[in-house]
């Protein structure tokens, strides 16, 4: 059985420099947090349900964010620029998709409840 690697042996990142854990750690526990406080806030029942959407919706967007710089290591340096670039059009082409289905749910929502109407 090979043996594990030992921390202080850790390679090198491409970028230059000793990869070190504290970014990964750092990662881990804001994505725990911000994962915890939805969950929280739902089962509390402490606030309004649009009041709850927008925090679910704020920490959703925040957790991105943390997820793109601590664990993919994307900035907006020149070096990861072409990294950025394509992130973002699959963001798009992600936004269209989910968007368009959206639409189409809540367009076949409304003419069943037509439907059923008459």
């Amino acid at each position: 059985m090979p043996a594990l690697p030992q921390l202080s042996k850790m390679p090198t990142s491409p970028h230059g420099g000793d990869v070190t854990i504290k970014p990964y750690l750092v990662g881990v526990v804001l994505a725990l947090a911000l994962t915890a406080i939805p969950f929280g806030l739902v089962a509390a029942r402490t606030l309004r349900p649009i009041q709850i959407f927008v925090v679910i919706g704020a920490a959703a967007i925040t957790q991105v964010v943390v997820h793109l710089r601590y664990f993919l290591h994307l900035d907006l340096k020149p070096s990861s620029q072409n990294n950025l670039i394509a992130l973002c059009f699959a963001a798009v082409v992600l936004l269209i998709l989910v968007g368009g289905t959206l639409w189409i749910m809540f367009d076949l929502n409304y003419r069943m409840t037509q439907a059923v109407g008459r």
